[in-house]
C-alpha cells in the first residue's frame, strides 16, 4: 500500500495496487462507477462485510478515486461528516453504513440532517435475501426485513433494488430526490448477493445529466405582486432570513432586498449565516431564542417577510404571546413538502397572507426588482462584540480570545456550543458560520467539523468548531479520520466539565418541587476523573494544547491552534470554561 495526496483535493489518498487487466463485471462495479457518474467525490464510510463488494470496486476498480473512501471509526461520525461536507459545500457526499448495525448507530445523525435539510445518498446493505445463501449466524443477524424501516420516517425516500439494474436507478433517483428542495438524506439498501454477482451483460449506466435534481422553482407572478405591493406599503417592515444556500449571489441578494426597502433584518443562530450581522439593518444579534431587541422589532412590524424562517410561529408565539398577529406575514419557503407524521420538527403552523412555496433564493431577486424603494431612514450604529477579557475564563472571555486571535483572518465557524451568544462574533459572508446540527443529536460537532473542512481545504478559509465537552466526547475519533486524510481543522471545546444544558433543567425541576437545586449536579458532572481531552486528539495523532485554565493563557492558545492548522495540521484545545451561559 501506497499514501500519498490526491491533488484535486489536497487529502491524503491511499493508493491501491493496480488490479490485472480482466473483462469480468461484478453488480458493485456497476454500483461504484454509478456513484463517479455521479460526480461523488467522497464517501465516508465504517467498514463491514455487508457492503465488502462495494468496497472492492470502490478499490480495485475505481482506484480508490472518485469517490474516495473516508474511513470513520464510528457510523455516527461518517454521517456527520457527510452533513457537514454540504453545509460548506452545497455538494452531495455519500455514507457507506454496515448492514442493520451501522444504521442503528448512524440513526442520531441522519435525524440530525433530516432537520437540517441536508442532503446525504447513504449506502446500507444486507446480507443475502435469499436465506439459502446465507452464511451461519452472522448473516442471519445482519439481515432484517425491511431494514430502511428503522430511519424512514425521517430520510426522504429508501429503497432495497433488486437486481443491478434497479441499483443504478435507485441511486440515479435517491440522489435526484436528496437534493430537489426541501433536501434531505435517502437510503439505498444493496443486497450483498446483487452486489457480488458476476454480470455476463452488466447494464450501461446512463448519462446521469438527464438525470439531474429539477432547476429551482420559482414563484408565481401573483404572489411576487401581492408582497411586493405589501413591502411597499410597509412603515415598519421586517426580514428574517432562515435557511438559505451558502451561495455569495443570493446571500447579496438578501442585502439588496433589505437596503431597498429599509427594511430590519433578524437572523438565528441555529442556522448558518444568512446576512451580515454588523450591517446597519441587522437588528439584534443571532440567538437561540429572541432576544429582547429582536422581540421589540418584530412585535413593531407591520409587514414580516419570512424567508424559510425556522419556527416561524415560535417567533411569533416569542413576541405576541396569545394576542393576534396584526402584522401580514409574507412566507417564501417550501419546507411543508417534507412535513410528515412522525416527527414534529416543522413546529407549529403560522398564520400566512401571502405564501410562495419555492426556496427564498428564488423569490429575493424577483422581489428587489417588483418592490418600490424606500428612503434609508435607519442610521449605521456600531455593534460592539460581547466578549470579555476579564478573569475568570467563561465563554465570554473565551470568544475575547478567539475574536483577537482570529483578527482579519477568514475563518468558518462549522459549530458553536450551547450558550453561545451571538454577539460574540460578527458573520459577515456565508461561509463564516455554518448552523447547528439541525435536531440537537449531542455528538456530532467533531463529524461535523471535519466535513465542512473537508470541503474548504484549499479555500483559505481557517474552519473552527467550538463544542461542548460532552457533544466532543461523543464523537471524538473523528480526530483520526481528520489526521489520517490530512484535513486541517481547529477544534476548541468548552469544558465546563457537565452536562451543563441538563443541570439547569435540573436545577429548574428542583426549585419548582420545592428541593435542593445544590444536587443538580449529580448524574451530570463529568469530573473525579476530569477527562485530559488535549491527552485525547495527541493519542489520535492530533496536536493537543490544554487544559487552559486561565484568560491570559487563551488567546495564546488559539493563536498557536490557528498557527497548527495553516501548516496543514489538525489542533483539539481543551478550554476549561466556567459553567454558565451568557447573561447569567
Amino acid at each position: 500500500m501506497t499514501d500519498n495526496t490526491n491533488a484535486a483535493s489536497g487529502i491524503k489518498h491511499e493508493t491501491p495496487a493496480p488490479s490485472p487487466a480482466s473483462d469480468a463485471i461484478f453488480g458493485s462495479d456497476v454500483i461504484a462507477g454509478t456513484l463517479r457518474a455521479l460526480n461523488i467525490e467522497y464517501i465516508a464510510l465504517n467498514p463491514g462485510a455487508s457492503y465488502r463488494g462495494l468496497h472492492d470496486s470502490l478499490v480495485n476498480y475505481l482506484g480508490n478515486k472518485a469517490p474516495q473512501m473516508v474511513l470513520c471509526l464510528h457510523d455516527e461520525n461518517a454521517a456527520s461528516i457527510a452533513q457537514g461536507y454540504w453545509k460548506a459545500a452545497n455538494k452531495l457526499m455519500a455514507v457507506g453504513l454496515h448492514s442493520n448495525v451501522g444504521l442503528m448507530h448512524a440513526s442520531m445523525p441522519i435525524f440530525n440532517a433530516w432537520c437540517d435539510r441536508t442532503p446525504m445518498l447513504i449506502l446500507g446493505a444486507t446480507g443475502p435475501w435469499d436465506a439459502a445463501k446465507r452464511r451461519p449466524w452472522i448473516d442471519w443477524i445482519h439481515t432484517c426485513s425491511d431494514q430502511a424501516a428503522l430511519v424512514r420516517n425521517f430520510t426522504k425516500w429508501d429503497n432495497q433494488p433488486g437486481s443491478t439494474a434497479a441499483a443504478v436507478e435507485a441511486l440515479l433517483r435517491g440522489a435526484q430526490i436528496a437534493e430537489t428542495p426541501p433536501r434531505a438524506p435517502v437510503y439505498v439498501n444493496l443486497d450483498v448477493s446483487i452486489q457480488e454477482e458476476k454480470l455476463e451483460t452488466p447494464p450501461v449506466i446512463p448519462d446521469v445529466a438527464r438525470f439531474a435534481p429539477p432547476p429551482p422553482v420559482q414563484p408565481g407572478i401573483a404572489e411576487i405582486e401581492a408582497a411586493a405591493k405589501l413591502l411597499s406599503a410597509a412603515k415598519h417592515p421586517v426580514m428574517l432570513a432562515g435557511r438559505g444556500s451558502r451561495s455569495l449571489d443570493a446571500w447579496n441578494a438578501r442585502v439588496a432586498l433589505a437596503e431597498k426597502l429599509d427594511m430590519r433584518v433578524l437572523t438565528q443562530i441555529k442556522l448558518a449565516a444568512a446576512f451580515p450581522t454588523d450591517h446597519r439593518l441587522h437588528a439584534a444579534p443571532p440567538a437561540n431564542r429572541l432576544v429582547p431587541a429582536a422581540r421589540k422589532t418584530l412585535a413593531a412590524a407591520d409587514v414580516i417577510l419570512s424567508l424559510d424562517w425556522l419556527d416561524l410561529a415560535g417567533a411569533l408565539k416569542q413576541t405576541f404571546g396569545d394576542k393576534p398577529v396584526t402584522a401580514k406575514i409574507i412566507q417564501v419557503s417550501c419546507d411543508t413538502q417534507l412535513h410528515r407524521g412522525w416527527s414534529m420538527d416543522y413546529q407549529a403552523l403560522p398564520p400566512v397572507d401571502v405564501y410562495m412555496n419555492c426556496e427564498p433564493d428564488a423569490a429575493v431577486p424577483l422581489l428587489t426588482a417588483a418592490v418600490t424603494s424606500r428612503p434609508q431612514l435607519i442610521q449605521a450604529a456600531p455593534k460592539p462584540l460581547a466578549g470579555k477579557s476579564a478573569e475568570p475564563l467563561a465563554l465570554s472571555g473565551l470568544a475575547y480570545a478567539l475574536n483577537a486571535a482570529v483578527g482579519k483572518q477568514d475563518v468558518s465557524y462549522t459549530h458553536l456550543p450551547l450558550g453561545w451568544s451571538g454577539a460574540y462574533t460578527h458573520f459577515r459572508h456565508p461561509l463564516d458560520f455554518l448552523g447547528f446540527d439541525g435536531g440537537g443529536g449531542v455528538g456530532a460537532g467533531p463529524g461535523l467539523t471535519i466535513g465542512a473542512a473537508l470541503a474548504l481545504k484549499g479555500s483559505g478559509r481557517i474552519p473552527i468548531g467550538l463544542m461542548g465537552d460532552g457533544n466532543f466526547l461523543m464523537g471524538n475519533t473523528a480526530v483520526w479520520t481528520a489526521v489520517h486524510y490530512q484535513i486541517p481543522c481547529l477544534m476548541i471545546i468548552c469544558n465546563n466539565r457537565s452536562f451543563f444544558n441538563d443541570e439547569r433543567h435540573q436545577g429548574h425541576v428542583a426549585e419548582h418541587r420545592g428541593r435542593p437545586s445544590e444536587n443538580a449536579w449529580i448524574g451530570q458532572k463529568i469530573i473525579d476523573p476530569d477527562i485530559d481531552i488535549a491527552a485525547m486528539a495527541r493519542a489520535q495523532g492530533a496536536e493537543g494544547i490544554g487544559p487552559v485554565t486561565q484568560m491570559a493563557d487563551m488567546q495564546p492558545a488559539i493563536a498557536r491552534g490557528i498557527a497548527i492548522v495553516k501548516a496543514g495540521g489538525v489542533c483539539v484545545i481543551d478550554a476549561r470554561v466556567l459553567p454558565g451561559y451568557d447573561g447569567e
